[in-house]
């Protein structure tokens, strides 16, 4: 893997966000389609948490402190220990943005990377490959939440009528 892959890969990605929430109002940053989904706004802060104290930490630990475990996250916890529904919008996407330029600015400084470097962890070795690989990734699973809580409210704001006719996943 090259660092360049992974730079365009994060900076597209958050533009994709960027652009997915764009016209998202409160009422619908809010929203969840059941009590156990997250909000958009939770989706935000969750990115924003994941980019500063998960990813970009992690990598930094396999990649310059051998044989050091990794930092202990919580990020299901952090959803309501941190209170992501009552943030603004606006505010959290901007620090996800910020803090994801950090993290490129951070990846671009790199001498040489090893991406075969790795660490044990109670769920099996990961190298800086792996972490990098995932952390591109991870972002795809978040887009496509966004998509869907984009789809559910929409369904949730046109009732009674249906989107059958629109076709199905």
């Amino acid at each position: 893997m090259e660092v360049d892959y992974l730079v365009k890969k994060l900076e597209s990605q958050a533009e994709i966000i960027r652009h997915m929430i764009a016209d998202v109002g409160d009422e619908q940053a809010r929203w969840k389609p059941d009590a156990e989904s997250w909000s958009i706004l939770e989706v935000i802060n969750h990115l924003y948490d994941e980019e500063r104290e998960d990813f970009r930490r992690q990598l930094e630990i396999i990649l310059h402190h051998p044989g050091q475990p990794l930092a202990e996250i919580d990020p299901r916890g952090w959803v309501t220990q941190r209170q992501y529904n009552r943030r603004e919008l606006a505010e959290s996407l901007e620090n996800f943005l910020e803090e994801r330029c950090a993290s490129i600015t951070w990846l671009e400084s790199l001498p040489a990377l090893d991406w075969t470097a790795g660490t044990d962890t109670p769920f099996g070795r990961i190298s800086a490959g792996d972490m990098a690989a995932s952390w591109a990734a991870h972002d795809l699973l978040h887009i496509r939440q966004l998509v869907e809580l984009r789809w559910a409210y929409s369904c949730e704001l046109v009732k009674p009528y249906k989107v059958d006719y629109a076709g199905s996943w």
